[in-house]
């Protein structure tokens, strides 16, 4: 049996300590608040604007179609950005990568607002448009697997669910971000919103860029880096690594956040197109956009409280938890919102966000970083959420899109389809052990050692508890 591992104590009354811990809960914020501020607005533009000025309006069910597919494109990225930064960060370490990742994301999400329209150049706006969303989730591929593992590696043991968290109230922040401001130019007459009104956020995005890069700058490298740099065992072939002893961690990962992911895109953008749909055109842009907000505001406290319960009762838990409620609350949803209420489908959007996927995002802050050893961490994490993004984020789209153009938005079919991913990430939950206080410096995988270990005719989840208190 594998002996037990102490993890390194945290100095948390050391003040240079308490310091870098500042910095780092700034760093990995600001930079989730630029990614989610960045794709939510892309998101809330594909429904109901990029669909109108990057193409053809000949058939504006297809231009939908088209649009969505062009924010599917950021996620086809994601995957090669974060296996190309993941080796670097597991190479090179996690503050040079997320400061590289945020010029990356933030110059292309800034670009976006300076492209011409179809009407100016024809087809060559939708290649720009695309080219830009390739490279906005090129970096974005790293920067959330960034800013899970520098959390998770700085963060207190005993307390690393609720600070691991903390950084992504970000993603509430630039979500709720972006919801306020496309409400407030959503507000401004349809030739003005056209033709320029759109362009002003991509633009101010530069801001968050520069106050990101100012901060991450002055960050210092994670303790358990600097750990493994001591030690001299940084990996020299972290991708056949993770391709191979760390598949099943991978695998798993990605069954986690596939409702997590899945329910967030959907309830973002999908459901503002389906509303349109159901109603007709006539619909209120800016009401639509309250249940975001909504939604992200109710996660600025449902993230970092699910984060801290985790600490209390297991990751396994909380994240099974609410990957149940998804899937109970799925069909009432969707035929709520086929009503064609405002204020009922203002809150079922809230309630989805809110509640249903940010109650998976809390435990998942620590639990991803703590499946994967040290050696291969980042590009792990990196893997098991881009991927994932792929399969459950850039998919919601495009085939949710393409469901409410061929069935007249049909509420069901819709409903069918995220209680699949519900479905899929409560199974993966059963899956994965117990990896609460796990020692991050260890570079083994929790999934490895229970798989070991339970081959030896001792239960998974016990042994991998007792091996990390």
């Amino acid at each position: 049996m594998t002996t037990a591992s102490t993890p390194t104590p945290q100095p948390t009354d050391d003040p240079e300590y308490a310091a870098n811990l500042r910095r780092a809960t700034l760093a990995s914020s600001i930079g989730s608040a630029l990614e989610y501020f960045d794709f939510a607005l892309y998101g809330l533009s594909t429904a109901l604007i990029f669909n109108v000025l990057f193409f053809s309006q000949d058939n504006p069910a297809l231009a939908t179609v088209a649009a969505f597919a062009t924010y599917g494109v950021g996620f086809l990225a994601r995957p090669f950005g974060g296996l190309f930064f993941g080796v670097l960060g597991d190479k090179l370490g996690r503050k040079w990568v997320l400061v590289i990742t945020i010029l990356l994301m933030g110059g292309a999400s800034t670009a976006i607002g300076l492209l011409p329209t179809y009407e100016a150049v024809g087809i060559l706006a939708p290649i720009l448009l695309v080219l830009m969303r390739l490279l906005q989730g090129f970096g974005a591929g790293a920067e959330q697997a960034g800013a899970t593992v520098l959390m998770a590696e700085y963060a207190p043991v005993k307390r690393r669910g609720f600070f691991s968290a903390l950084p992504f109230i970000g993603i509430q922040a630039g979500t709720l971000l972006a919801a306020v401001v496309f409400s407030l130019i959503s507000l401004l007459p349809e030739d003005q919103l056209l033709s320029w009104g759109w362009r002003v956020p991509f633009l101010a995005s530069f801001a968050l860029i520069l106050l990101a890069l100012f901060i991450r700058m002055r960050l210092r490298e994670t303790p358990t880096f600097i750990e493994l740099e001591k030690s001299e065992q940084i990996a020299e072939r972290p991708v056949r690594d993770i391709f191979t002893r760390g598949l099943p961690g991978v695998i798993v990962g990605i069954g986690l956040r596939m409702a997590e992911n899945g329910g967030s895109y959907m309830f973002n953008t999908l459901a503002l197109t389906f509303f349109v749909a159901t109603v007709g055109g006539e619909a209120d842009r800016s009401l639509l956009t309250w249940g975001v907000t909504l939604g992200s505001l109710i996660g600025i406290f449902s993230v970092p409280l699910t984060g801290a319960l985790s600490d209390r009762m297991g990751r396994r838990t909380v994240y099974r938890a609410g990957a149940v409620f998804m899937l109970v609350f799925t069909f009432p949803a969707w035929w709520l919102m086929s009503l064609g209420s405002y204020p009922i489908t203002i809150a079922v959007i809230a309630i989805g966000i809110g509640v249903a996927v940010n109650s998976m995002l809390g435990p998942q802050c620590a639990m991803l970083p703590e499946l994967f050893g040290n050696r291969h961490r980042y590009l792990g994490v990196a893997m098991a959420r881009e991927i994932s993004a792929v399969l459950a984020g850039g998919l919601a789209g495009v085939l949710g899109a393409y469901i409410i153009a061929v069935s007249g938005a049909n509420w069901l079919l819709l409903a069918i389809y995220m209680a699949t991913l519900a479905l899929i990430t409560t199974a993966s939950t059963f899956l994965v052990p117990e990896t609460l206080r796990r020692d991050l410096t260890r570079t083994d995988d929790a999934i490895k050692v229970s798989r070991d270990e339970a081959g030896e005719g001792v239960d998974a989840t016990t042994v991998t508890v007792r091996t990390i208190r």
